[in-house]
């Protein structure tokens, strides 16, 4: 299947034959888990904002008169770096489950701490951004800044560069096009088209996606669609399911994404725990980093172009 040139809409996909990814020894499922680290990247009156960010919190909207500090919400994403971040890496790290840092350069910046942890791990590392930017707002030359902000401010605290990136809000028409022009990215992960790796054709040339999940993601929980741990366990077991049974014919990939300050809270850290039993019950799930997943898919299905260059 030829690429699709970026920004066209794709009804159509892989369709009924979806291609083999050939997982590593077999897997049915490759499983994909992300933890956001963006506390201290979010808008904040002290950082020059006009109000305070309480997306993905237990904060009240209205809590507070416009321009005013929130102070609850501050402390709700203080808690993510402070406790939740360091709960979540000890977990993964115990159980020996790869982990792909989606991770904010303020971020690190403001948490040295959980900067080094990364730089001393394997973790894997994809950039979220510089901050919460709203890159579909930004002029070209504002986003290539922001680009470059980015990736220069999460080498300078970890100690290597990203290879993956993710905009932490909608991307813009061009974001693609951008990151091809910085170099250094092997995929990006702003859309949640799929449940397999695909193609895109950026300015005639294959660019790699690596879906992400707003489904399977904890932002269920901090926008109340999923009430406690037991249903987060539950919702994510039902996924893992579903698709592990439908690689038995065709192997898929199933990504889940975290927030510390969501997910490390200790009502809903145990159903975290608990869908990490599941997984350690299967012997065919390849547990991976986003950055291996986009590695074997490079090596595995290169993408292919026209003789003229288009999609």
């Amino acid at each position: 299947m030829r690429p699709v040139a970026d920004g066209v809409r794709d009804f159509v996909g892989y369709g009924p034959t979806p291609p083999d990814p050939h997982w590593p020894g077999g897997a049915r499922l490759a499983l994909v888990i992300v933890l956001n680290v963006e506390e201290g990247a979010e808008p904040s009156i002290p950082d020059g904002d006009s109000v305070t960010e309480i997306a993905l919190t237990d904060g009240v909207a209205g809590e507070v008169a416009p321009g005013t500090r929130d102070f609850v919400a501050e402390s709700l994403f203080e808690y993510g770096s402070r406790v939740g971040f360091w709960r979540i890496a000890e977990l993964f790290s115990e159980r020996g489950v790869p982990l792909t840092a989606n991770v904010c350069a303020q971020a690190l910046a403001r948490n040295p701490a959980i900067a080094a942890a990364i730089h001393e791990s394997d973790m894997d590392l994809c950039c979220h951004g510089d901050r919460f930017e709203r890159h579909a707002l930004l002029d070209e030359a504002e986003e290539w800044a922001a680009i470059a902000r980015a990736v220069a401010g999460i080498e300078s605290a970890v100690g290597r560069r990203p290879v993956g990136w993710q905009s932490r809000y909608t991307p813009s028409a061009r974001t693609r096009a951008l990151l091809a022009e910085h170099g250094g990215f092997l995929y990006d992960s702003d859309s949640y088209a799929d449940d397999l790796p695909f193609w895109v054709s950026v300015e005639g040339a294959p660019h790699l996606v690596v879906p992400h999940s707003f489904t399977n993601n904890d932002n269920r929980l901090a926008s109340a669609k999923l009430g406690t741990g037991v249903d987060w366990f539950e919702h994510l077991a039902a996924a893992f399911r579903v698709l592990h049974a439908e690689g038995a014919r065709r192997p898929r990939m199933m990504t889940v994404s975290l927030h510390a300050r969501v997910s490390g809270q200790p009502a809903r850290f145990e159903g975290l725990q608990r869908f990490l039993d599941l997984v350690a019950a299967h012997d065919d799930v390849w547990c991976a980093g986003r950055s291996e997943v986009a590695r074997h898919w490079i090596a595995t299905h290169p993408a292919f172009l026209s003789a003229g260059g288009g999609a």
